[in-house]
């Protein structure tokens, strides 16, 4: 990145909230609630990265005091790592208040943030674009009619959660009578509707891109993307033969650090023939575009007993803690360091608000 390019050195708010157990106990909510919160470490190695780079940074909790908070630093850009705290669409919440206030951020927008938290919605808009989805159905009480399209066994979730919340080792039912007792669970635990989908038994993948049609102007990394504007990191296989729930990528083996005993296997480059990576990739892509998710994503995908991708979920706002969320290790399974991860997603999203002068062709 040219310092030609840079219209002048930035004060960076990191937007975050922070793992914080007394939260939860305070607000009576699952044990596994706000998973995807990000730590203190993380949020001060992203600090040092991008004050490294020659920026400002101050750490802004993203609570009903982020307002105040922002009209006091007056950022010039945000780095956006906010889950949200509660309610429909949380994950939206910040991007929200930001556009009100007219800050630029990094990350997704605020109607792909409100939908991707939504997978029935988000399942809905994959099947109108042709887009490959295992038959699903919403449940909002337990006692509506079951969809024909639905055969056993089937996966039973929270329609509005992430992070393998609500999944455990009851989430695979094998009769009606077993499916709405899971529902009502979901339903009375997690205060939101239930998702219930066909099974996937077989492999599970993850798929990673980064970028977008402003890439040529604006990335510190011009070099990584294709004609199309698009970097995608290599395909992460998750096997949970091993892990906690067997089979199952839950919460409970989602909260072990890799290698550890209960975690699943992250697999990456894994091991597939090079036609089925090319179609988790484009599917992938065509997902994160389908939704107007903007220079990050992150997609999973699981095949079905036919061994064909489905397109489960997408993280427009994916886990950034090095050694362990998905997107970290695929980055680094190709030599891109976090750093730069970090400063690509950064200066992404500056490019996009207007703060870097665009790159001559």
């Amino acid at each position: 990145m040219s310092d030609k390019q840079l219209k002048r050195k930035w004060r960076v708010a990191i937007l975050a909230n922070i793992k914080d157990k007394n939260l939860l106990h305070s607000l009576d909510l699952p044990s596994d609630a706000y998973w995807e919160f990000e730590s203190m470490d993380t949020v001060r190695l992203m600090q040092d990265i991008i004050e490294s780079d020659g920026h400002e940074t101050k750490l802004l909790l993203a609570n009903k005091s982020l307002p105040h908070a922002l009209e006091e630093y007056q950022p010039d850009i945000c780095f956006n790592d906010a889950g949200g705290l509660q309610g429909d669409a949380r994950e939206a919440q910040t991007p929200a208040i930001l556009e009100m206030m007219g800050l630029p951020y990094t990350h997704s927008r605020i109607l792909t943030n409100a939908i991707a938290l939504d997978k029935t919605l988000t399942k809905r808009i994959w099947r109108d674009y042709g887009l490959p989805v295992a038959p699903f159905q919403e449940f909002a009480t337990g006692d509506e009619p079951v969809s024909p399209d639905l055969t056993y066994p089937l996966f039973v979730k929270p329609a509005r959660e992430g992070s393998g919340m609500g999944i455990d080792e009851n989430s695979i039912v094998n009769s009606e009578s077993e499916m709405r007792e899971r529902v009502k669970y979901i339903i009375a635990l997690y205060k939101q509707p239930a998702l219930v989908e066909i099974f996937l038994p077989g492999r599970e993948f993850t798929v990673g891109q980064i970028g977008g049609p402003h890439v040529w102007q604006f990335s510190r990394h011009p070099e990584w993307y294709n004609t199309d504007g698009f970097h995608q990191v290599p395909v992460l296989e998750l096997d949970s033969t091993n892990a906690a729930t067997p089979g199952i990528y839950s919460y409970a083996a989602k909260a072990e650090l890799p290698g550890q005993k209960g975690a699943p296997e992250y697999i990456c480059p894994t091991d597939i023939e090079s036609e089925l990576e090319r179609e988790l990739q484009q599917i992938g892509l065509l997902a994160h575009n389908a939704l107007g998710a903007l220079d990050v994503s992150r997609v999973d995908i699981r095949l079905d007993v036919e061994g064909k991708p489905k397109l489960m979920e997408i993280n427009p706002l994916p886990g950034l803690t090095p050694g362990y969320s998905d997107l970290c290790i695929q980055a680094a399974a190709e030599g891109i360091l976090y750093e730069d991860l970090i400063l690509e997603i950064l200066y992404l999203a500056a490019g996009r608000w207007g703060l870097l002068e665009p790159r001559n062709p």
